[in-house]
C-alpha cells in the first residue's frame, strides 16, 4: 500500500462535536470544515478518553488510555517511560513539530532519577512530550518564553508587560473601561486585539512558515489552536456574528436535578456549573463561543488554500478533532469532564489522500472510535511499524479505506480522575478514591464510581440523558452486564510495555534451549 508524504494533525481546544455546520448546527457557518469532511470521512461516533485536557491529549499523543499512561489530570505529568508519537517518529527518521498546545507536563522527578539533565537534548525531548516546538502556546495564561506571541502582539503595537491579559482576552464596556473576559459577563465585547493578532491567526501563521520552510521536505505537524476553549473573547466581527436565538437550546431538565448523584450534584456546585445555569450567562458566552468556531474555521480554509496552492493536499493526511467539548449550561453543568455526550462526543474528520481511500471520500461513518486511534492511524499511514505491546488505539485507515472490520470495537471508553476538583471535597472522597470508569455502547452509557452509585443512561430511550437509572432495581442486570463488560476492558490494558509481543513469542516455552531443564524425572 502507499504511504503518505506528510501529516497534519490539527486539534481545537474544547469543541463541541454538535458545533458544526456538517454536523447539523442550523445556524453554524463552517464552510472549510463542511468542505474537509466532503473530501474524506467524518466520523460521527468520536469519543475521547477522558473529559479533561490533559489526560485526554496524552491518549491522542500515545494511543493508550489513561489507566495506562497515567497522566489522568492536567496536573498530572505523562510518566518519563511513556512513548508518545514524537519518539515513534523519531525512531523511523522523522520529526513531530508542534504549533500550539499540547498540555504536556515534564516529569521532572522522573528525569531527575534516571539523572536526565533538563538542558541535554534528551532532556529538552522528553520534557516536550517528544515534540519539536515551533511555538507552544497553551493559551489559558499569560504566555512564557516558550511562545513568540507577547513579541509579536508588542511589535504590532499592543504596549503591555501583559499584552494577552490587557488585549486578547480583554475587552472595552460602554463605559469606556478595560474589562476582562475572564468575567464571563464581559464576552458579549470584542476582543482589543485585531483579528489578524489573535491567537487563531498566529497560530495559523506558524503552521504555514513552517510548511514553507519544509520545501520538499516531509513533515509531520501538530496544529493545536487554544479556541474555543475560555477565555471566551472573541475579536471583531466574530464577537457579533451570532445571536443567542441562533444558538442551540441548552439540553437541561428539572428532573435531572431530583436525587441526584452525588459527585454529578457537587460539580454542580461549582462556580462555573452555578454561573452556566443563569440564562443572561448562557445567552453571552454561547454567540461568542460560536464566534471563535467560525473564526477557527476561517483560518482553517486559509491554511487549506496556502496548502493546496503549494500542492501540499495532494499527499498529506488531515485528522482534525478537539480534546473534548464543553458543557455550556446543558445538563446544569459549566466546563467538562464529566460523562454526558456534550463532553465526551468530539468533532473527528479524516481527509486521506492515497487512491485506496477514494471510495469513502464523504462518508459519515458511524463506527466508534477514540482518541487513542490517532497514533496507530499515523504510523500506519506513514508504513511505520505498529509497537502492538503498547499501543492501545487501532488504525483507521481499515475504515477510510472500505474495508471489511468485522471485529471492530462495539464500545468506547472514557475516565475521570477529580482528585484536584472542589467535588472530591465535597463528597468526601480520598484522592485514591475520585475516581471513574465508564463504557458507552450504541444503547447505553454505563460509569462505574469508586465510592458513589453507579450511573446508567439508556440513549435509545433517553438520548438526551436526562435520566440516570444507576440505582433503578429494574436494570440490576443491565448495570451487572457491563460492569463485567468494563471490567473485562480493564483486565486487558498493555502493561508489559518494555518487551515487544514478538520477543515473548521467540521466547515461549523455550527454558530448555536456556540450560534450564527444571521438572525432569
Amino acid at each position: 500500500m502507499s504511504k503518505t508524504r506528510n501529516v497534519l494533525f490539527v486539534m481545537a481546544d474544547q469543541l463541541r462535536w454538535d458545533h458544526l455546520g456538517c454536523s447539523g448546527h442550523p445556524y453554524l457557518r463552517t464552510p472549510n470544515l463542511d468542505a474537509l469532511a466532503a473530501r474524506g470521512v467524518r466520523f460521527a461516533n468520536a469519543f475521547v478518553n477522558s473529559g479533561v485536557c490533559g489526560p485526554s491529549r496524552m491518549s491522542y499523543y500515545t494511543g493508550r488510555y489513561p489507566i495506562s499512561h497515567g497522566a489522568t489530570w492536567n496536573r498530572v505529568p505523562l510518566p518519563v517511560g511513556e512513548v508518545t508519537l514524537g519518539e515513534y517518529l523519531k525512531g523511523a527518521g522523522r520529526t513531530l513539530a508542534l504549533a500550539g498546545k499540547t498540555h504536556v507536563m515534564p516529569d521532572h522527578e522522573g528525569l531527575a532519577r534516571l539523572a536526565l539533565d533538563g538542558q541535554s537534548e534528551l532532556g529538552t525531548f522528553l520534557e516536550r512530550g517528544g515534540f519539536v516546538e515551533i511555538d507552544r502556546y497553551d493559551g489559558h495564561h499569560t504566555p512564557g518564553e516558550e511562545s513568540g506571541y507577547p513579541a509579536f502582539l508588542r511589535a504590532h503595537g499592543y504596549d503591555s508587560a501583559d499584552p494577552w491579559s490587557d488585549y486578547v482576552i480583554s475587552g472595552v464596556d460602554g463605559e469606556g473601561r478595560v474589562v476582562s473576559g475572564w468575567h464571563m459577563r464581559n464576552v458579549h465585547l470584542p476582543a482589543r486585539v485585531r483579528e489578524e493578532h489573535s491567537e487563531t491567526a498566529f497560530m495559523t501563521d506558524q503552521a504555514m512558515a513552517f510548511m514553507d520552510r519544509m520545501g520538499d521536505q516531509p513533515w509531520v505537524l501538530h496544529l493545536s489552536y487554544v479556541k474555543p476553549h475560555w477565555p471566551y473573547m472573541a475579536p471583531a466581527p466574530y464577537h457579533a456574528m451570532y445571536t443567542p436565538d441562533q444558538c442551540l437550546p441548552v439540553v437541561r431538565s428539572a428532573a435531572e436535578r431530583e436525587d441526584e448523584h452525588p459527585v454529578v450534584a457537587a460539580y454542580r456546585q461549582s462556580e462555573e456549573s452555578l454561573s452556566f445555569q443563569r440564562e443572561d450567562c448562557i445567552r453571552t458566552v454561547r454567540p461568542a463561543y460560536q464566534g471563535l468556531v467560525s473564526q477557527l474555521d476561517a483560518h482553517l480554509g486559509r491554511l487549506f488554500e496556502h496548502m493546496e496552492a503549494r500542492g501540499l493536499m495532494q499527499d498529506t493526511l488531515i485528522v482534525f478533532t478537539a480534546d473534548h467539548g464543553d458543557y455550556l449550561g446543558d445538563h446544569w453543568l459549566g466546563e467538562k469532564e464529566l460523562f454526558h455526550d456534550t463532553v465526551q462526543k468530539v468533532p473527528f474528520i479524516v481527509v486521506d489522500p492515497r487512491r485506496e481511500a477514494d471510495a469513502t471520500r464523504g462518508r459519515v461513518e458511524e463506527r466508534f472510535v477514540e482518541a487513542v486511534d490517532v497514533v496507530p492511524t499515523v504510523l500506519d499511514a506513514l508504513g511505520l511499524a505498529q509497537p502492538t505491546h503498547r499501543v492501545e488505539g487501532r488504525s483507521l485507515c481499515p475504515l477510510l479505506h472500505g474495508e471489511e472490520t468485522p471485529d471492530w470495537r462495539d464500545f468506547v471508553y472514557s475516565e475521570l480522575d477529580y482528585s484536584f476538583k472542589q467535588a472530591r471535597l465535597l463528597v468526601g472522597a480520598g484522592p485514591q478514591e475520585a475516581r471513574a470508569f465508564s463504557i458507552r455502547t450504541a444503547r447505553w452509557r454505563y460509569v462505574y464510581w469508586l465510592g458513589a452509585p453507579g450511573q446508567l443512561y439508556d440513549l435509545q430511550a433517553d438520548p438526551q440523558e436526562f435520566q440516570d437509572l444507576g440505582r433503578s432495581a429494574s436494570h440490576a442486570g443491565v448495570r451487572e452486564t457491563l460492569r463485567a463488560q468494563l471490567l473485562d476492558f480493564l483486565a486487558r490494558r498493555k502493561h508489559r510495555t518494555t518487551v515487544t509481543d514478538a520477543f515473548v513469542e521467540s521466547r515461549t516455552n523455550r527454558h530448555k534451549q536456556a540450560g534450564v531443564f527444571f521438572g525432569q524425572w
